[in-house]
């Protein structure tokens, strides 16, 4: 894949983990795409587990393809349905914020789904739409359900 500095034309990022809210953010970010003309690139994190969550393994166990295609078969709907955009999936490792972050440099738009309220019905945003609206290098959307 190509990153933001090499792909040379205006490009939406949108954050995808199979959630309800993060399909509908990439249903919406792809519109928003397919209205601008721009390029929409899918953005899924992947880390191992933690020591405290670790499981054993398979030794040929591969969590960046199996990741790949379960966002692959997301892509796949939305790009049926906005057949005129050009839609990028890029599975990388590390911490959601952090990559998703990483990932706003030299785009138009970052657009995240926001899963609500968890366990602390007083907060608007989850912990890392939180920190991309403070730290992404572009502007945010963040839709709710």
């Amino acid at each position: 894949m190509t990153n933001a500095s090499d792909s040379g034309g205006p490009r939406i990022v949108v954050g995808v983990d199979g959630s309800a809210s993060s399909i509908a953010a990439l249903a919406w970010a792809a519109h928003q795409a397919e209205l601008t003309g721009t390029r929409l690139d899918a953005v899924t994190a992947w880390q191992w587990p933690s020591k405290y969550e670790w499981i054993r393994t398979p030794p040929d166990y591969d969590l960046a393809g199996d990741t790949q295609k379960s966002v692959d078969a997301i892509i796949d709907e939305v790009r049926s349905a906005h057949p005129s955009v050009s839609i990028h999936s890029k599975v990388i490792e590390g911490h959601p914020a952090r990559v998703l972050v990483e990932e706003s440099q030299g785009a138009e738009l970052l657009v995240l789904g926001s899963r609500g309220h968890g366990e602390f019905p007083g907060m608007l945003l989850g912990s890392v739409s939180q920190h991309c609206v403070t730290s992404a290098r572009c502007a945010v959307v963040v839709l709710r359900d």
